[in-house]
């Protein structure tokens, strides 16, 4: 008996203490397996949730003006470096960071903007962040060449239906730029005391064949019926802080157009001259529209309240015109009174 007792009691104690709990273990082991096959899928619904959240840090990031910068392609035209001061312009444009390239472009001495290399982050993005089909083209001319085509221009009696210097024909939206047209008019000016030759008297009344009253209207012409620009540089320098500008400008227009399709796009972070605080969140915009709308003279705070009520956002209030505004709730009516008096 004294040899069993030893045996069963140590034997007895263990399977007495490990009968009920191993017993009660499984359950529990079960239900924390079932609950791990229940959680993967969570888990799988939560993957795309973050996967989305970085699709969109990378949309944001492709959209950055110096990632468009280094997609963004400058093709000059071989005719362009046949000027000497032509080479201050390719000095500035290699200083930006774009890729510039020497092509033949369809319009000689020119100068063509493009994004030929699309970030494949900006699939996610709207079509107003994208700028890969837009092509900007900067023609340059020399003063004699303005002259002749603003003569045509300011001697139409009806509005000009095509511009003399471009192809209508052409997909890019076309800029103009000529050098030296100040010291070019200004050394056609006839002088009493100098005698000029014959022949050299008959150059100089080819060359002065317009004035700069006529200069100045065919560049309202040109702005009014062909939206086009004309920039006028006394110098290749000039011309040159010009062109990096404007492709600087160019590699900030896809955040601005996606910021300004957002919701909020009257909204930066930080604090506002109002001393509004707006949060990451958004928290604080409902706020700053509301002081905004009370800027306007005649505003008061229940006006205020009822236009940041009807409209949200700036872009819904802009949406709206006095074609198709209706005019049923008395408030609203009273609210665009005040905005938009006839």
């Amino acid at each position: 008996m004294a040899e069993v007792g030893p045996e069963r009691v140590p034997g007895s104690h263990r399977g007495r203490g490990r009968g009920p709990r191993l017993g009660h273990r499984r359950p529990q082991t079960w239900e924390i397996s079932d609950s791990d096959a229940e959680g993967a899928p969570a888990r799988e619904v939560g993957t795309p949730a973050r996967s989305s959240v970085g699709e969109r840090r990378a949309a944001a990031k492709a959209l950055r003006a110096d990632q468009v910068l280094e997609r963004l392609v400058v093709c000059v035209d071989p005719a362009v470096l046949e000027d000497a001061g032509s080479d201050i312009l390719m000095e500035a444009l290699g200083t930006l960071g774009c890729e510039c390239r020497i092509e033949p472009q369809h319009q000689a001495r020119s100068l063509q903007w493009s994004v030929v290399r699309p970030d494949p982050a900006l699939s996610n993005v709207p079509q107003e962040g994208k700028a890969e089909n837009e092509q900007e083209q900067l023609l340059l001319l020399e003063p004699q060449e303005f002259l002749q085509g603003a003569v045509q221009l300011t001697q139409m009696t009806d509005p000009p239906c095509s511009v003399p210097w471009l192809s209508p024909e052409s997909p890019t939206r076309s800029h103009l730029a000529v050098i030296g047209l100040d010291a070019y008019l200004c050394s056609c000016k006839p002088s009493s005391q100098k005698t000029w030759p014959p022949k050299k008297s008959e150059e100089a009344q080819a060359r002065v064949a317009i004035s700069w009253s006529e200069v100045e209207e065919a560049l309202v012409l040109l702005q009014l019926h062909a939206n086009l620009d004309v920039l006028l540089v006394a110098s290749w320098r000039e011309l040159s802080q010009y062109v990096c500008a404007f492709t600087k400008a160019l590699a900030q227009l896809p955040s601005k157009r996606f910021r300004d399709s957002q919701a909020f796009s009257f909204c930066t972070a930080g604090h506002w001259a109002s001393g509004q605080q707006v949060t990451r969140d958004g928290s604080g915009l409902r706020g700053v529209w509301w002081r905004q709308i009370r800027q306007f003279n005649r505003v008061s705070p229940a006006v205020a309240d009822a236009v940041v009520t009807a409209f949200p956002s700036p872009r819904l209030l802009q949406q709206v015109s006095p074609l198709n505004f209706s005019f049923q709730d008395q408030d609203l009516r009273c609210t665009y009174s005040h905005l938009c008096p006839l």
